[in-house]
């Protein structure tokens, strides 16, 4: 406590200058603001229609679409493949049988069970079916072969 009271007006001289920097701070922050308030004002609504219409010119550049997928029936007894089709893709007989398989819902090793091949064998024939439709996925590959109109 001795060396509070021997220091006080050091204290007190130091406080009381930081007490006048903060209120000519102030005044200065408020003179700064008085003077350029229809500045503050006009960016501020200028930052606020600058990003309304960034908004608004997302909203109407980026549409959404609406995408309505009807499912057609078709018989597949009578259901005729297009032989041309069949040609320019390359598709051979046994990989028309797994890829009509693979249309009807079937697993790799029901196909393989079916067609009495071993698993390998299916995936080899599917691998090459990828490759003509040109395609990655199963269900692209007989989205493709439907469009085209190689299976049912």
């Amino acid at each position: 406590m001795t060396s509070v009271s021997k220091y006080r007006h050091f204290l007190t001289y130091g406080l009381s200058m930081a007490l006048f920097l903060i209120v000519l701070r102030w005044l200065e922050l408020r003179f700064l603001i008085i003077h350029n308030a229809f500045a503050i004002y006009a960016g501020g609504l200028a930052l606020l229609f600058t990003g309304l219409g960034i908004w608004l010119a997302l909203k109407l550049t980026n549409p959404k679409t609406v995408i309505v997928e009807k499912a057609v029936l078709v018989d597949s007894a009578h259901f005729l493949a297009n032989e041309e089709a069949l040609k320019e893709t390359g598709i051979s007989q046994r990989e028309l049988e797994v890829l009509q398989l693979m249309a009807a819902g079937k697993s790799n090793q029901e196909i393989a069970d079916q067609l009495f091949v071993s698993l390998n064998t299916v995936k080899t024939h599917l691998k090459n079916l990828f490759e003509k439709l040109d395609v990655g996925r199963r269900t692209q590959a007989v989205d493709k072969a439907r469009k085209l109109g190689i299976v049912a």
